[in-house]
């Protein structure tokens, strides 16, 4: 029987099979799923912000480039293996429209684009992404399966 465990904003959780991870009200934020599909150990971070800029105080779950590490060091602590390690990520919408407004307040695109970019850096391919436009997702992550169905308003829901 699987337990649905919650994850927080600016939070992280790790889980074994049969177990499933959960995160709503992603708006900007980005859902981070990573998963080992031999062992089927995974972790979800939910994303606030593109990077703690080199600031180690205060809560480093909520940064891309600090939330990340720190959910790898634990899934690999769980068996799991770098080498089969594979991500798939959701959310990064622009909620809000400013036009003529600076780039940086585009905090979807960049905290999407900060969290392939941690990927990339670390060695663990992105499969898939479902970001951007302009509405909130529930995303629910099935460690055992790598499963990540996705709940929206107005945008019916999906698997990837």
């Amino acid at each position: 029987m699987s337990t649905v465990i919650n994850v927080g904003m600016a939070d992280y959780k790790t889980a074994r099979t049969p177990d499933i991870l959960m995160t709503a009200g992603l708006g900007s934020c980005i859902g981070i799923c990573i998963h080992d599909p031999v062992v089927k150990v995974g972790g979800l971070a939910h994303i606030m912000l593109p990077t703690a800029n080199g600031n180690p105080s205060g809560n480093l779950y909520k940064y891309a480039d600090t939330a990340i590490k720190m959910m790898l060091n634990e899934i690999l602590s769980l068996g799991a293996s770098k080498m089969r390690l594979k991500a798939k990520m959701a959310g990064g919408s622009q909620m809000f429209s400013f036009p003529g407004k600076p780039p940086i307040l585009k905090i979807g695109d960049r905290n999407a684009e900060a969290v392939e970019q941690e990927l990339k850096r670390i060695g663990i391919p992105l499969m898939i992404a479902d970001v951007g436009g302009s509405f909130g997702r529930t995303i629910h992550f099935d460690v055992s399966t790598g499963e990540l169905k996705i709940r929206t308003i107005h945008h019916g829901e999906k698997v990837i």
